[in-house]
């Protein structure tokens, strides 16, 4: 019998995602669908405090109350740009609806070079991702991270979100991020998340990184 973990999210790639990478370690993945007036997004610049907010109080809106076993997931993402001070870090989401990524664009216009590696420092950012699980009134954090920075130009294809702008710094054999300007063993040679096959984009996956660190915690990991 299926372990079931209640996934707190409106988002069908999100949803997806957290869905292959659970099953096979015996996982059900279902949705938890509720009100977004139900669940109110709590001021705070962390991620971590953002995501445990929002699964204190989907707690009580488990389809399966009386199952103990059953869990609950919420995953918080953001894309934050070290010359904006870190925006649009936790409103993310948000910024994405109101500006998109041509706002983006435009909010880094004047961040521009010849120059490949100067470029990849100059628009530097990073997805971070951290994914709350509750088992059993006992909360098990995962976080993860992407470096890499902000293209040029909107690449569409794959992805969701920010994808069509950012691109990853390459990744060694041990999947660990390098520098600007060092050449990896895994790369996208300089196209945005947008232009590449998502077999490549799970390589890097901030998401993907903060289920394996939350995984690992668990007793039964």
């Amino acid at each position: 019998m299926s372990r079931v973990i209640w996934f707190l999210t409106g988002n069908n790639g999100k949803l997806n995602e957290a869905t292959e990478f659970f099953a096979p370690l015996g996982y059900e993945v279902r949705q938890l669908q509720v009100n977004p007036d139900v669940i109110i997004e709590p001021q705070s610049d962390n991620l971590n405090d953002v995501a445990i907010s929002k699964i204190e109080q989907a707690m009580s809106h488990l389809p399966n109350s009386d199952n103990s076993e059953d869990m609950i997931l919420v995953e918080d993402a953001g894309l934050f740009i070290d010359s904006l001070e870190g925006f649009p870090g936790v409103y993310s989401s948000y910024i994405h609806k109101t500006i998109g990524c041509k706002g983006i664009l435009r909010l880094l216009d004047h961040l521009k070079t010849e120059d490949s590696v100067r470029l990849a420092s100059l628009r530097s950012a990073e997805f971070r991702a951290v994914a709350v699980l509750c088992k059993q009134g006992e909360i098990f954090i995962g976080t993860g991270t992407c470096p890499g920075y902000i293209s040029e130009k909107i690449v569409e294809g794959n992805g969701f979100g920010y994808d069509p702008i950012f691109v990853p710094f390459d990744l060694d054999f041990d999947n660990n991020s390098l520098s600007p300007g060092e050449y990896g063993e895994i790369s996208t040679h300089g196209v945005p998340f947008g232009g590449v096959e998502m077999s490549i984009k799970k390589k890097f996956s901030h998401r993907t990184r903060a289920l394996n660190d939350l995984v690992n915690q668990l007793p039964s990991a």
